[in-house]
């Protein structure tokens, strides 16, 4: 009957603005949370109709979402490992607990958090979050995973106690040869040149580069011999290179013309490149390709270095992490040096509103919201990480303080429709006295 009805429909309506109060209450005190998610409380109708004439009262209901894909906006903090996605997907993250229990963290996904090493060198949170990544090889790249899987995925660690070395494996040598050396008349004296390198146990050794000009009875030769010897070899006493350098006459350029190998690794045109192999193993130095001036040069100039370049570094020890925005973890050292340790991806899917919500911030992706892939940081459809940032709270104070006064007039006029059919209904009793 249609006041009963009436009845079930006040009701419904308590409950549904009880559920809504209940997210504002939510929101508002999460509204300092950084990373928080606002819920929202939509109402939908419940229809019955009636026959006869007569209508019957559907009532409401309360749906609740939480808007997992909205962004607040990102503060500066003073810490390197504070993180924060600065577009779209989600840092992938598991708990600590699982990894002190010597199992694998099951994977959640969040926007931002302030990460810290633990005492066992893990980057977490101090709610018990650790940041999960992509390990690297010895070289510093990575290996292909599958993008769609957390199988690949590690808790983030960083061996603070182990010093760390990398040997020089190229080299990049930019020297200007005095061309008058070459000239008829010349002294013909050698000019040598040490390069700094570091071997395998990250110790300082030398590359020393011997120049001796041709000097031939007319004109310009244009033409060095270039002898290598290594101080790691038989404290420098073996040559282990040695070239043939001819330069083109400075009315075509100043770039090196052809390289004849007499001992040691051929000369590679292609690439500018001879391979040395010194005590610690192959270095790869760079003189220049035929015809450029990208290496090697001989002009009418004194002898200069105008450039030396190499990789490698020498015994350090880590005293710093930080992640750039292409989501590279590099361990800092301290003699200024850095080596990249892991790769934080990125998860995307299509529905991450459809997300199951978790303590801390976290998300874990449902059959609702779709299945993820691993996007590398700034690339496809997600965004960069943000080091020394946090996510504020999406929560606006003022809408939800707005809303809480809707709701209770809501409410107010809800409980008043049960008293109206509570006195209806003492009427109808009334009629049989």
């Amino acid at each position: 009957m249609s006041i009963s009805s009436s009845l079930n429909a006040g009701v419904a309506g308590l409950n549904a603005n009880a559920t809504r109060l209940a997210t504002i209450s939510d929101n508002i005190a999460n509204a300092n949370t950084a990373g928080y998610k606002r819920m929202t409380t939509s109402f939908e109708s419940m229809v019955l109709g009636g026959t006869s004439g007569g209508y019957s009262a559907g009532g409401v209901s309360a749906v609740n979402t939480r808007m997992i894909n909205e962004r607040g906006s990102l503060v500066t903090t003073t810490s390197s490992t504070d993180l924060a996605v600065n577009g779209g997907g989600f840092l992938p993250v598991g708990n600590i607990s699982e990894v002190d229990a010597g199992g694998d963290p099951t994977m959640a996904l969040t926007t931002t958090g302030s990460f810290l090493l633990n005492e066992d060198g893990y980057l977490t949170t101090a709610s018990g979050l650790v940041l999960l990544g992509f390990p690297a090889a010895a070289d510093q790249s990575f290996p292909p995973v599958a993008r769609d899987s957390d199988a690949a995925l590690e808790p983030v660690r960083i061996n603070t106690a182990a010093p760390s070395a990398e040997p020089t494996t190229e080299v990049l040598l930019g020297v200007n040869l005095p061309a008058d050396e070459t000239a008829a008349g010349a002294s013909g004296d050698p000019i040598a040149q040490t390069v700094e390198y570091y071997d395998n146990l990250g110790r300082t050794q030398g590359l020393t580069m011997t120049y001796t000009p041709t000097v031939p009875t007319l004109g310009n030769s244009n033409e060095w011999t270039l002898v290598i010897t290594d101080s790691a070899t038989n404290s420098g006493g073996t040559t282990i290179g040695e070239y043939t350098l001819t330069f083109h006459d400075h009315s075509i350029d100043k770039g090196l013309s052809s390289v004849v190998t007499t001992t040691g690794t051929a000369y590679d045109p292609a690439a500018g490149t001879i391979a040395v192999n010194t005590g610690s193993g192959p270095v790869e130095i760079f003189i220049g390709t035929p015809g450029n001036d990208d290496g090697m040069t001989q002009v009418a100039a004194p002898f200069s270095a105008q450039t030396i370049e190499k990789d490698g570094y020498p015994a350090a020890n880590q005293n710093g992490v930080k992640v750039d925005e292409n989501g590279f973890v590099h361990a800092l050292f301290d003699n200024s040096s850095s080596r990249i340790v892991y790769q934080i991806p990125l998860a995307h899917m299509a529905n991450p509103n459809g997300m199951q919500a978790m303590d801390n911030q976290t998300y874990k992706p449902t059959s609702e919201s779709g299945s993820f892939y691993l996007w590398d940081a700034n690339t496809g459809p997600t965004g960069a990480i943000q080091g020394y940032a946090r996510e504020e709270s999406k929560t606006d104070v003022a809408g939800e303080l707005t809303a809480m006064i809707q709701t209770q007039r809501a409410y107010s006029s809800n409980a008043t429709v049960i008293q109206t059919v509570d006195e209806m209904l003492q009427e109808a009793t009334n009629l049989k006295r």
